[in-house]
């Protein structure tokens, strides 16, 4: 809780990642508050009133994700907003002609994207052949994604996901990789560390908007 606040003002794409990071432990113990308390809150060197606090905001976020069917997968509302924003600033920095530094980013890291989205949707064909010799039943999920003109893909539940939420699943599944110490091939630092440049440029435009206002035109 105190960590995502800090973050929140300072940097929001690392807010964002903390957020998701955070669903996933509430996950990790079964969505189960008393768990959470018991053996996670309890670890961290707080004042009773501060891990009161934790409990209450650790609390809220499983109730949303209870309400919102999140206890298995996907993401809570409150970050998908956040999300949004990311992409509708995007959209607005790309098509105005002040920021040229962010457009030559985004098109260093567009190949990335590409190269992702493809390896998402060989994933998804492969999971699909598989099903389908199988003879489960089941709809089928694979199939290589779409691409859309605004530059989003859609998804095997055929949800729209942007290019920013390729980038973000991406930085987020290297971190969860660097978390359980395991190899990282060099091709996938190299984009890695090309998307966290494209990602955090847009960072520091969302708190520059957030704080002094943009002027797009």
């Amino acid at each position: 809780m105190f960590v995502s606040q800090e973050l929140r003002k300072k940097n929001i794409a690392e807010y964002l990642l903390y957020m998701w990071q955070v669903e996933d432990l509430i996950r990790a113990y079964d969505c189960s508050l008393s768990r959470i308390r018991r053996e996670y809150i309890e670890r961290f060197d707080y004042t009773d009133e501060q891990k009161e606090e934790m409990t209450d905001w650790y609390g809220d976020l499983l109730r949303m994700m209870n309400q919102e069917g999140c206890r298995e997968g996907g993401h809570l509302q409150i970050n998908q907003i956040v999300l949004q924003q990311l992409v509708e600033l995007n959209a607005q920095l790309l098509s105005s002609s002040k920021f040229p530094f962010y457009n030559s980013e985004y098109y260093k890291v567009l190949p990335f994207i590409v190269e992702l989205r493809q390896k998402t949707g060989d994933r998804r064909q492969e999971t699909g052949d598989r099903r389908r010799e199988t003879g489960d039943g089941r709809q089928e999920t694979g199939g290589r994604r779409q691409e859309a003109g605004d530059g989003r893909q859609e998804t095997g539940d055929g949800r729209q996901e942007s290019e920013i939420e390729t980038c973000f699943n991406a930085l987020y599944g290297v971190m969860m990789l660097r978390l359980q110490k395991k190899e990282i091939s060099q091709n996938t630092l190299h984009a890695i560390k090309e998307i966290t440049t494209f990602i955090g440029m847009l960072s520091d435009y969302y708190q520059k908007d957030k704080n002094e206002g943009l002027e797009f035109e």
